[in-house]
């Protein structure tokens, strides 16, 4: 980044959409016009002195207030007075006229004129003006801008190297050419773990040599959502690319339609390549087509060198999100980069995330009793284990942050107050009184409700892994990414960014900063400077998957996918 010169004049420009205009009322309106008269009236009344009958009277007088004017300026610089206009949302003036609830604009006070003069002002003009104003005015986020906070690590020279094996590149054409024999597999959960399914069907037609059948969504059972793999991924782009790898048909061949798939429970977790071949191939020669299901974590992290780069073109190359999805998520990031990098956050602060690991949300006594009381009531939901406490789990760090402990280590690791901020995830329980301590601390704070225009979302309503495919979009393209527990999605997350540079992602140490949040005691500036130390090395730096056996590579794609050797490096 070019650094600014100290000495250029800095100029403050302002822009107000018409549609803030238009919301205000006509009297507010009026008042706005008015007020430069009212000033100006009292400044003429210094100059009104028809009272004065002497000329040699006025003439001094005006002398003196000519030299108080000027000693005005020079000790005064009226810049600051100018309001600094917020976006994207513009939510501030929407609720004070009632048009803005919990976040989201109601869509039924705002009529089609209204709503398309927002999209040109958000598409066009504004996005230009506030450019200027973050160069012109805030001059604290163009310090933020070459801060600590968003300094990014040092990649160390890794690049995506995906060299196949001769040995592999030979046994390809008979793989794609196959009519024979067909996998097919149901993918089940979120759209993160359908994502990690469908990377392991992919790898186990490989295994198999078999032709894959397209993915089939089965329906969430949580949020009942019906999509399609077609509607949440680009179908032609995933055959494209993995043109090369797996034979893949968007439907069986009719000389197959007639046969009956042979039905496999769930196999064990972890099941080698070995395995899966004297489990399944002569069944699927005999018969033709092989029906999976529950492919989750069923195959093994630790696979041959080929199959662990095959799981990272399905991952970082042919899973690509359908076009109207990445329409949308680019136009959120846009919105959210228009004034300068953003953080993003991925909460996990839903009522299903505090049942099912076993922690509490610590709101008050009544939301822990409702927490408690819905475990009882379904124990099958509780996926941590289940012999220990609630205090145990969260000493051990398997709890996920709250809103405060999310606060806390964002200050402490140099986020400054205006960071504008992305979060992800399902409302969390206890809706906005839940998110005050970080609203309260960081007031730039936005998802995609705040972000899109009515008529955005409204394709989209009720498919939550579309919804979930968005999120993933903004805060893959975030500037520092951050998830307040794991999951799938942060997993995924990290693995993205990792691939693309190794762009900042920040990993809570929750384990060790407990003790930390429970100690009063401790001033502010050691505690900020024990949680630094804390995360000097947690920060998205390359590791090696290598060290941590066991692990998915597409989470740590070191050094199966990427290599800093620059005449190895092959990016697809």
């Amino acid at each position: 980044m070019a650094k600014k010169n100290s000495n250029s004049k800095k100029q403050a420009y302002i822009s107000v959409p018409s549609q803030i205009i238009n919301s205000l009322s006509s009297s507010s309106l009026q008042s706005l016009l008015d007020s430069p008269k009212k000033s100006s009236k009292n400044y003429n009344k210094f100059f009104s002195l028809s009272t004065y009958r002497s000329s040699n009277k006025l003439w001094l007088l005006a002398i003196f207030l000519f030299g108080l004017f000027g000693m005005l300026k020079l000790t005064f610089n009226p810049n600051p007075l100018f309001p600094y206009v917020s976006y994207p949302c513009f939510t501030s003036q929407w609720q004070s006229q009632g048009l803005v609830s919990n976040g989201v604009l109601k869509s039924g006070l705002i009529d089609r004129d209204r709503e398309n003069a927002l999209k040109d002002e958000v598409t066009s003009d504004s996005f230009q003006s506030l450019r200027r104003i973050s160069t012109g005015v805030l001059k604290s986020d163009e310090g933020n801008e070459q801060g600590e906070f968003w300094k990014q690590p040092d990649g160390l020279g890794y690049k995506p190297c995906l060299d196949f094996s001769e040995e592999y590149k030979k046994s390809t054409t008979g793989i794609v050419s196959e009519r024979t024999k067909y996998l097919m597999v149901v993918v089940s959960g979120g759209m993160n773990q359908q994502r990690n399914q469908i990377v392991d069907a992919v790898v186990i037609a490989r295994i198999l040599g078999a032709a894959l059948v397209v993915p089939i969504l089965q329906v969430n059972v949580i949020w009942g959502d019906e999509s399609e793999f077609s509607d949440i991924f680009d179908l032609e782009h995933f055959k494209n690319v993995l043109a090369d790898d797996v034979h893949i048909v968007s439907s069986l061949p009719s000389t197959h339609l007639m046969t009956r798939p042979v039905e496999e429970k769930s196999p064990p977790h972890h099941v080698s390549p070995s395995w899966i071949r004297s489990r399944y191939l002569r069944k699927l020669r005999r018969e033709g087509v092989l029906l999976l299901r529950g492919l989750d974590s069923r195959l093994s992290k630790d696979l041959p060198s080929d199959l662990q780069k095959l799981r990272c073109k399905v991952a970082f190359h042919a899973l690509r999100f359908a076009p109207p999805i990445v329409e949308l998520g680019n136009k959120l990031t846009e919105r959210m980069r228009s004034k300068g990098p953003y953080l993003a956050l991925h909460l996990r602060m839903e009522k299903d995330v505090w049942v099912r690991t076993g922690c509490l949300p610590g709101l008050s006594p009544e939301y822990d009793e409702m927490i408690n009381n819905e475990r009882i009531r379904r124990p099958e939901l509780l996926t941590a284990r289940s012999n220990m406490s609630y205090h145990d789990r969260k000493l051990a760090g398997l709890c996920p942050l709250n809103a405060y402990e999310v606060m806390r280590l964002l200050k402490a690791l140099g986020a400054p107050r205006d960071t504008r901020i992305y979060w992800a995830g399902g409302q969390p329980l206890g809706g906005k009184e839940a998110l005050q301590p970080l609203t309260g601390e960081f007031p730039n704070f936005y998802n995609k409700e705040d972000l899109a225009l009515p008529s955005e979302l409204e394709p989209f309503a009720k498919k939550a892994s579309i919804m979930a495919a968005i999120d993933y979009i903004v805060c893959e393209s975030s500037d520092v990414f951050m998830p307040s527990h794991g999951g799938n999605m942060g997993h995924a997350i990290q693995g993205h960014r990792a691939y693309a540079g190794h762009k900042k992602y920040i990993t809570p140490n929750k384990r060790h900063m407990l003790p930390l949040f429970l100690d009063s005691s401790l001033p502010e500036a050691e505690f900020n400077k024990i949680i630094r130390e804390l995360h000097q090395d947690s920060l998205g730096q390359p590791e090696l998957r290598t060290s941590k056996v066991g692990r998915d590579v597409t989470k740590y794609p070191i050094p199966e996918c990427m290599c800093n050797n620059s005449s190895d490096a092959h990016a697809i």
